[in-house]
Formats: structure tokens, C-alpha cells, sequence
């Protein structure tokens, strides 16, 4: 994490098309204004976590791969297996 400090009116350059620029310092508050494509998402870190839960899930034709649930079902069935055999038991 890079930790600056800047004074009222200076500007911090994010990469070729991000600006902050310190507005004010009020006591133990600082206003910044941002400078961001419309694409750039710009999110409080106090709303991250409800950001999150209000996701898209996602669409159905973007599952996964059939084969993918067929491996773990038969990782299920070999699990099941003995490690040994049974007294008495044939091994083919």
C-alpha cells in the first residue's frame, strides 16, 4: 500500500486516466473529488461487503463444464471405495 500526504488543492494520478484531488481538511475529515471513466467503478469501502451480496448470480448457459460435475461425482464414488479388500472378497 502506498501511504501519501498531500495538501489542499495537489493531485494524485492513478494510472494514465484517474485523478484525485484533495478538496478539503476539516479536523480529522478530508474531502477528495475523483477524476474516472464512467467504466471505473468508484465504491465506499463500507459498502463493498453489500455491493458484493447484491451481484448478479451468474446465468444459467454460463455454468460449468458437464464433465467437470461428472468428475466430482465419481471422485465421490471412489472415495466410498475400501483401500484394501475384505477378507474373503474376490479381486477381479
Amino acid at each position: 500500500m502506498l501511504v501519501l500526504s498531500r495538501k489542499v488543492g495537489e493531485r494524485i494520478h492513478v494510472g494514465d486516466n484517474i485523478v484525485l484531488e484533495i478538496r478539503r481538511i476539516a479536523g480529522n475529515r478530508v474531502t477528495l473529488a475523483l477524476d474516472a471513466p464512467r467504466d471505473v467503478r468508484i465504491l465506499r469501502g463500507e459498502l463493498e461487503l453489500a455491493a458484493k451480496e447484491f451481484q448478479d448470480p451468474p446465468h444459467p448457459e454460463e455454468k460449468a463444464p458437464a464433465f467437470q460435475n461428472d468428475v466430482v461425482s465419481n471422485m465421490a464414488i471412489l472415495h466410498a471405495l475400501p483401500a484394501e479388500p475384505v477378507a474373503g472378497q474376490c479381486v477381479s
